[in-house]
């Protein structure tokens, strides 16, 4: 394994901070040739250099200011850590970081973590999004606290965790007002939708399967006008007209509001479950708790 040296990471990181290197030697009380070059070695164990010179200043590269914003977060953490050891108030929140599968709805996601808001003690809350996998790698090695998906942790994972069902509900169809007159009102059956344009989850994903499952047991051929990865994006081109799309029941009226869409049919077969995949067996971090609370009092049946 590869470790960096922290010692070249923080003359950078001063440097980078006061701007140049003359003021980083007031700080640091070094040379400027020590300075320089322990920048040099830096530069050399990444690959690739750090600053350009303009003028007689100094200049982050585009890489540079990856590094920097690293390494301010490693030195801030630090600091964080000696007061947090010698009994003093830090003055920043509690960092909460939640990842949260690109499958899961953007509307059901802010729901569960708007639980973290109320909590007592300050929390500064970090999202990230992306795949399941690639999340469930970030939690392994504790870059992230929790992941919220749509799917429970596989048997055959190699990451140590533990997942812990939020909650299920139901899905409903939803389209824009013009699609909707295709049926004039009418309670809309499953063959009713044949032929219907369809806006539909990427394959692989838990949603997918279970809309091609329903499709397939009701003899429903939908003509698929587009596929996406991006439940918010697939939304938008709903709300244009381009198809009927699929939706969690539990933001059905906020996605008919912020939308503008109407429910044309209920698919009661079709069951969504949503899970906090953490490495804790049983929930004692604070706002994981807040938000198990939230999905099992407020949100689900």
């Amino acid at each position: 394994m590869e470790w960096i040296n922290y010692h070249h990471l923080l003359y950078f990181w001063v440097v980078a901070r006061t701007g140049s290197i003359a003021r980083a030697r007031a700080e640091l009380r070094l040379t400027q040739p020590t300075i320089s070059g322990q920048i040099q070695k830096l530069e050399e164990a990444l690959g690739e250099p750090l600053f350009v010179r303009q003028g007689r200043g100094l200049t982050l590269t585009e890489v540079g200011r990856v590094v920097y914003r690293y390494a301010d977060e490693i030195f801030s953490l630090g600091r964080e850590m000696m007061d947090t050891v010698r009994g003093r108030p830090t003055g920043r929140p509690l960092r909460f970081v939640v990842g949260i599968a690109d499958v899961v709805p953007k509307l059901v996601a802010h729901r569960l973590l708007a639980a973290v808001s109320s909590l007592p003690q300050p929390m500064r809350l970090v999202c990230r999004e992306d795949t399941t996998e690639r999340l469930l790698g970030e939690l392994s090695v504790h870059a992230v606290d929790l992941v919220i998906t749509d799917t429970p942790l596989p048997p055959a994972a190699s990451v140590r965790a533990y997942s812990h069902l939020l909650g299920e509900c139901g899905v409903v169809l939803c389209a824009s007002a013009s699609l909707a007159k295709r049926w004039n009102g009418k309670r809309v059956t499953p063959r009713m939708l044949e032929g219907a344009p369809f806006l539909l989850p990427i394959e692989g994903t838990s949603i997918r399967a279970s809309l091609d499952r329903w499709f397939t047991d009701h003899e429903v051929r939908p003509e698929i006008a587009g596929e996406f990865d991006d439940t918010a994006l697939l939304k938008v081109f709903g709300q244009a007209g381009a198809g009927v799309f699929a939706v969690s029941d539990v933001i059905e009226q906020e996605v008919c509001e912020q939308y503008g869409v109407k429910v044309v049919a209920r698919l009661p077969e079709i069951r969504e479950k949503f899970y906090a995949i953490s490495i804790e067996r049983r929930l004692k971090h604070p706002a994981v708790v807040a938000i198990s609370e939230m999905a099992r009092t407020k949100m689900f049946e």
